[in-house]
């Protein structure tokens, strides 16, 4: 679909879509190169909770300038982390000799409010609550985007309401969901049908232990760690299809009591409260695009590639691809190479082996769990099967 230049609308160098840790990396990256960005923070969908921030992510962002901002107070230390894998027994693993020192349990809203506040401070506009609802190309090869909500320039066209942009590029930076790559016509490939119940469950002020504790059960795994907010952050993971997906859904706290590890961690200074607290469901599955650039577009963070938790890259590997997004982008504007797409090939590149490295990574650990090869569960994660039939729509 093609459109002329609409009359009046603003026009920027890249709209980002998307105002997590990869849309906030882009836009950073891109308004430090001296690009105009607008940066639409959609602020839907289900909030993100205990998420960790490996010690290695202190780099990325001292790459894009921001790391006192964004790791300052208001989230807790990690100091390592433990885990019941492959026998009963609990084996550590501390952050001590780590070279960048401890990771981060994160206050996901305030980490993503900071980068966003560091794009802005980065030159950025930043339109919150603000989604791209259509996409129409324009002859010179740009777009013109129809935005919704949010905020913008107090004299802008459909300020607080419906506005239109146009720009030269867009980075989807949407999610899992791939909103934008999907509609330019891009497939979203699925691994496996990975799901979180997950509860918050209140502790007690004696519990100051900042490590994470992970226990695997015969239909997946448990997973554990302290919140800023002074509550404890408890979910189970195991795929949508098995059987073991509703029971957990009904019988939560009946399953969290039967584990060894888990169980005295939660529920260590008293008993669990009563009436039990309902868990929510969050997708955690593995996947990714078949393509991660297009024809004046890019996409960056889950959109472009989502990865199982047990991995602890999702944030890391979020900050990554949205730097790596940004600086090809600027490249590719700049036509710094002879060849067009030269800078957005090294980012495909880039983004295909932090995935090879994952799915080789993803199988090891998982292989290191012998005890339930026969279960459904653990029998996926050892086979080599290609990549699932299916793909998700926008």
């Amino acid at each position: 679909m093609s459109a002329a230049l609409a009359p009046g609308a603003e026009t920027y160098d890249v709209v980002v879509a998307g105002g997590g840790p990869a849309g906030c990396a882009a836009a950073i990256a891109l308004a430090g190169a001296g690009r105009t960005v607008l940066l639409a923070d959609a602020g839907t969908g289900p909030p993100k909770v205990g998420e960790t921030l490996v010690p290695a992510g202190r780099v990325l962002l001292g790459d894009l300038g921001v790391a006192d901002r964004v790791l300052g107070s208001g989230h807790l230390p990690c100091y390592g982390s433990l885990s019941a894998w492959g026998s009963a027994d609990l084996h550590a693993v501390d952050f001590i000799s780590d070279p960048h020192g401890h990771g981060w349990h994160l206050d996901r809203r305030l980490f993503d409010r900071r980068l966003r506040d560091a794009s802005r401070a980065a030159g950025a506009e930043v339109a919150e609550g603000t989604v791209v609802r259509g996409t129409a190309r324009r002859p010179d090869g740009g777009w013109t985007l129809a935005l919704r909500g949010g905020t913008g320039p107090a004299d802008a066209p459909g300020a607080g309401g419906e506005r239109t942009v146009c720009c030269r590029w867009v980075i989807d930076a949407t999610g899992r969901a791939a909103a934008i790559a999907v509609r330019c016509g891009a497939r979203r490939w699925v691994r496996d049908r990975l799901a979180a119940h997950y509860a918050h469950l209140e502790t007690d002020p004696r519990d100051t232990d900042r490590r994470s504790l992970v226990e695997s059960d015969e239909d997946g795994w448990w997973y554990t760690a302290p919140q800023p907010s002074g509550r404890r952050l408890v979910a189970y993971f195991t795929d949508t299809d098995l059987s073991a997906a509703p029971y957990t859904a009904h019988h939560f706290h009946r399953r969290l009591s039967a584990t060894r590890h888990v169980s005295r961690w939660t529920h260590r200074h008293g008993p669990p409260p009563a009436p039990p607290v309902t868990p929510r469901r969050a997708a955690a599955h593995t996947a990714h695009l078949d393509r991660v650039y297009g024809d004046s577009w890019t996409a960056a963070g889950d959109a472009a590639i989502a990865f199982d938790p047990l991995s602890s890259q999702g944030v890391l590997t979020a900050l990554y691809t949205g730097m790596s997004a940004g600086l090809a982008v600027d490249a590719h504007l700049s036509r710094v190479h002879r060849g067009a797409d030269s800078g957005l090939a090294v980012y495909a590149h880039k983004v295909e082996a932090a995935r090879t490295a994952y799915l080789r990574g993803h199988r090891l650990v998982h292989a290191q769990e012998a005890r339930w090869n026969h279960r459904t569960f653990w029998a996926r994660r050892l086979a080599d099967l290609p990549e699932s039939p299916f793909w998700t729509q926008p």
